[in-house]
C-alpha cells in the first residue's frame, strides 16, 4: 500500500524538486555587496595664509559660497594639522613626511644638514610621482615653494630680475621643478612670493612666462589653468591628481577694485566684534564646545578699536585679505563648474585646506630685496609704507594684515604662522567626494590628522604602491594615516603622537596633551586640549611629570628626524 502510494508520488516530487531547486538555484544567496566606486579623480586645494576661521563654513563672514558647498556636502576636521609655514607644509603635503625628513627643516636656502637642504631630497617620493605609476594623469598649478632658490649675487641685479627689467634664467634647479617630480603639467610660480599683477618665478612647464596679459590676476590665472587642465584629462579614460597651490591670500595685499567693495564697510566695526562673531558662529555651527574651547584674550587687546588712529587702514587691509580669499573661492566654482559639464564631479575626491594660520608680518618693514621688487614692470615705485598712509590693494603697495588681524583670522585660537601653537599648525580641512563617502553631509571628523596622512590616503584610494625605492634611492617610509574610515563616518583617533619645530618653535601632542614652546622663548608649556583648545591655562608646573615624558618624546623624534633647530637657539 505504501509502496504503491511512493510510486505514484514519485512523478510529483521530482517535478516538485526540480521546480524547487531550480528557483532555489536562480535566488542568491545574499545580497551582492554594493559595487565599489572606480578609482577617484584627486584635487587638493591649498590656501596660502588663510586663518582658521576665515571662510563661511568655518566660521568666518567672508562669502566663499563654494567652499561651503564643499563642507556641507562633505566632512569638516576639527583636529586637523599642517606644519605651521608654507615650504615646510607644502614639503610634508608632497612626500607623506614630517618637512625635515624631506629636507625643508626651514625655508628654500640650502644648508649643509640632511634635514635642511631647502629642497625636496632623493629620499623622498611626491604625490605626483606615486598616483602616476597608478596610472594617473598629474597637473599642478599656483606655488611650488620646494625648491632652492637662484639668487643673484649683486642686490642691483636681483631687484633687476624681480622687476622683470632683466633676464637671469632658470628660477631654481629645473630637475628640482613640479615636471621634475611627477607633474606632467604645471603652470605657477616657483618662488613663494608673487606680484598677483605680475607675478616673478611664473613658469608653464619648465618655460618662463615673460610676459603677462594687462588683466592679469594671479588667482584667477591659477584657477583658469586648473579648469584647463579638467577639461583636458576628463577627456581621457584614466582618473587625474591635480595639486592646486594657491598664492592667496598671502602678502602683498592686492586685490580687484570689484572684490575689494565688498568689504569696504565689513570690518569698520574691529577687531573685537568680527573675533566675537566668528566665534559665535563656530560655537552655532558645531565646530566647537564651548566648554572646550574658550575664545582666547585678544592679542594686544592695550588698544582699542576706538582708539586705533590707523582705523581706515587697518579696515582696509582687511578688506583685501577677504577679497582675496572671495576671488580665490570664485576660482573653485568655476572649477566645480568645469567637473559638473564634464560628468568628473561625483567621483573626485577635493580637499581644501591652508599651508598654515594667518600671518602676523609685517612685510612693509622687510623692504624690497630676495623675492621683493621695489619697482613693477613698468617703472613704478612700490611702497613698503611703514605709517600706513598708502591704502592697500594696489600693485604698488606691499602690506600686509599685521599681528591683530592676524588673531582674529585664527580665531578662536592664538598666535599665528611659524609657531607651534594652535593658531599656527591647526588648519581647517573640508574633504568631499560625493561617490565615496557615506558620513553624514556636512558632518565632523575628530580625526586627528596632519598634512603627511594625504599620501597614505590616496595610496589606499588610488591602488597605488608607496615605493621602498625610486630611481636608484631608498625612500623613507611613510608615517601618514589614511583618512578613508573617516570618510566612511567611522570614528577614528588618527595620530596618537604628533610633532613640530620650526625656526625653535616646537610641540609634541600625546593624545590631548599638548607641550608648546615659541620661537622666542623657549620655555615649555603643557596643555591639555580636551577641555583647552585655546592653550590659555598652562599646567606645566602642575604635571612637571608629563612635561618630562613630551619632552622626552620630542627629543626621540627630533633625534630620529633630522631634526636640528636653529643654531643659537637652546632646545631646552
Amino acid at each position: 500500500m505504501k509502496k504503491g502510494l511512493l510510486v505514484l508520488l514519485m512523478p510529483l516530487l521530482a517535478v516538485f524538486a526540480i521546480l524547487f531547486l531550480g528557483s532555489f538555484e536562480k535566488k542568491p544567496l545574499a545580497a551582492p555587496s554594493p559595487k565599489a566606486p572606480a578609482r577617484p579623480n584627486i584635487i587638493v586645494i591649498m590656501a596660502d595664509d588663510l586663518g582658521f576661521s576665515d571662510v563661511g563654513c568655518y566660521g568666518g563672514e567672508i562669502h566663499t559660497p563654494n567652499i561651503d558647498y564643499l563642507a556641507k556636502n562633505g566632512i569638516r576636521y576639527t583636529q586637523f594639522y599642517n606644519t605651521s609655514r608654507c615650504c615646510p607644509t607644502r614639503a610634508s603635503l608632497l612626500t607623506g613626511l614630517y618637512n625635515q625628513q624631506a629636507g625643508i627643516g626651514k625655508m628654500t636656502e640650502a644648508e649643509d644638514q640632511p634635514g635642511y637642504r631647502g629642497h625636496l631630497t632623493e629620499n623622498t617620493v611626491t604625490l605626483a610621482e606615486v598616483l602616476k605609476t597608478a596610472g594617473y594623469q598629474t597637473a599642478m598649478t599656483g606655488k611650488w615653494h620646494v625648491s632652492n632658490t637662484n639668487v643673484q649675487k649683486d642686490p642691483k641685479e636681483q631687484l633687476a630680475w624681480l622687476n622683470h627689467q632683466k633676464d637671469y634664467g632658470d628660477f631654481a634647479p629645473i630637475d628640482q621643478y613640479p615636471t621634475s617630480r611627477g607633474f606632467d603639467r604645471y603652470f605657477g610660480n616657483i618662488w613663494g612670493v608673487v606680484d598677483f599683477f605680475d607675478p616673478f618665478s611664473l613658469v608653464n612647464g619648465t618655460k618662463p612666462v615673460k610676459a603677462v596679459p594687462k588683466n592679469y590676476y594671479h588667482t584667477d590665472a591659477i584657477s583658469d589653468t586648473t579648469v584647463a587642465y579638467i577639461q583636458s584629462f576628463a577627456k581621457g579614460s584614466a582618473p587625474f591628481f591635480l595639486y592646486v597651490a594657491h598664492t592667496a591670500p598671502h602678502w602683498p595685499l592686492m586685490a580687484l577694485p570689484e572684490d575689494i567693495a565688498k568689504y569696504k564697510d565689513t570690518y569698520r566695526v574691529g577687531w573685537d566684534v568680527i573675533r566675537k562673531n566668528r566665534y559665535e558662529k563656530m560655537v552655532k555651527l558645531g565646530l566647537i564646545d564651548p566648554k572646550k574651547t574658550k575664545l582666547s584674550d585678544r592679542w594686544q587687546n592695550d588698544l582699542t578699536w576706538e582708539n586705533n588712529p590707523d582705523k581706515e587702514w587697518d579696515a582696509r587691509a582687511m578688506a583685501v585679505h577677504a577679497a582675496m580669499i572671495d576671488r580665490m573661492d570664485q576660482g573653485i566654482g568655476r572649477m566645480l563648474k568645469a567637473l559638473r559639464e564634464t560628468g568628473q564631479l561625483d567621483n573626485t575626491l577635493i580637499l581644501f585646506l591652508s599651508d598654515n594660520g594667518a600671518s602676523p608680518e609685517n612685510c612693509a618693514a622687510y623692504g624690497p630685496g630676495f623675492d621683493r621688487p621695489n619697482q613693477t614692470r613698468d617703472g613704478r615705485p612700490i611702497a613698503y609704507d611703514l605709517k600706513k598712509q598708502v591704502m592697500p590693494g594696489a600693485q604698488t603697495s606691499y602690506a600686509s594684515i599685521g599681528q591683530r588681524w592676524a588673531n582674529v583670522a585664527n580665531t578662536p585660537y592664538q598666535f599665528w604662522k611659524a609657531e607651534s601653537s594652535e593658531g599656527g599648525v591647526h588648519t581647517p580641512l573640508v574633504a568631499f567626494w560625493p561617490n565615496g563617502m557615506t558620513a553624514k553631509k556636512g558632518s565632523f571628523s575628530a580625526q586627528t590628522g596632519h598634512v603627511m596622512d594625504f599620501m597614505s590616503t590616496f595610496v589606499e584610494l588610488a591602488s597605488a604602491t608607496y615605493p621602498k625605492m625610486h630611481q636608484g634611492h631608498a625612500i623613507t617610509p611613510t608615517t601618514g594615516v589614511s583618512l578613508v574610515p573617516s570618510f566612511q563616518g567611522k570614528p577614528v583617533v588618527g595620530h596618537s603622537t604628533l610633532f613640530n619645530e620650526h625656526f625653535g618653535a616646537r610641540y609634541a601632542r600625546s593624545g590631548n596633551w599638548k607641550l608648546v614652546s615659541a620661537s622666542r622663548d623657549t620655555t615649555w608649556r603643557l596643555f591639555d586640549l580636551a577641555t583647552d583648545q585655546t592653550e590659555m591655562n598652562d599646567l606645566a608646573a602642575r604635571y612637571p611629570d608629563k612635561v618630562r615624558e613630551l619632552e622626552s618624546l620630542w627629543r626621540q623624534w627630533a633625534n630620529t628626524h633630522q631634526v636640528f633647530p636653529k643654531p643659537g637657539k637652546k632646545t631646552n
